[in-house]
């Protein structure tokens, strides 16, 4: 995949971000962080290493930040690349992450089970989500996450979060 998008795209600079090992700030912030989420298999634990050293052999930086999420310094990376004047694309299928796409940032999510890839611009963000990517985090804190055991507000799902967030913004 890695080598497909390098030919693709041409990137001008390219990270490859990973979660650290260990407990990050939201466990410090809500003890159930998570907490429903099943361990991971054996057989994708195994394959964590040889990953990181063949981003290494492509000569990757490859950065984890202790105490952090992946996400978040992904999303640190882009604010920072963004105010020197880079355009980004953020490479995941983490739908968290559209709330960062702006004129200079879209998220691509890479195909996978014969799906085609998806690039997402703000069209693309409203079309998927059905708000504008700054309400992303909004919309999320309304109906919650289910994979990361973050509780919404009770009785209210997705067309409803969505219909508030039109209403009051």
């Amino acid at each position: 995949m890695l080598r497909k998008l390098l030919a693709d795209y041409a990137p001008e600079h390219i990270a490859v971000v990973f979660d650290a090992r260990g407990k990050t700030f939201r466990d410090d912030m809500f003890e159930h962080y998570k907490a429903n989420r099943p361990p991971m298999p054996d057989d994708l634990a195994a394959q964590i290493e040889p990953l990181h050293a063949l981003v290494a052999a492509l000569g990757f930086p490859i950065l984890q930040v202790p105490g952090v999420e992946a996400d978040d310094v992904i999303g640190t990376l882009t604010r920072q690349a963004v105010e020197k004047g880079f355009d980004v694309v953020i490479i995941t299928s983490d739908k968290d992450l559209l709330q960062l796409v702006s004129d200079h940032v879209s998220v691509l999510s890479p195909g996978r089970d014969g799906k085609p890839e998806k690039r997402y611009d703000r069209d693309g963000v409203i079309e998927k989500m059905g708000v504008p990517p700054e309400r992303v985090v909004d919309l999320l804190a309304l109906v919650g996450d289910a994979v990361d055991n973050i509780p919404g507000v009770p009785g209210i799902g997705d067309k409803g979060a969505r219909d508030l967030i039109q209403q009051f913004g």
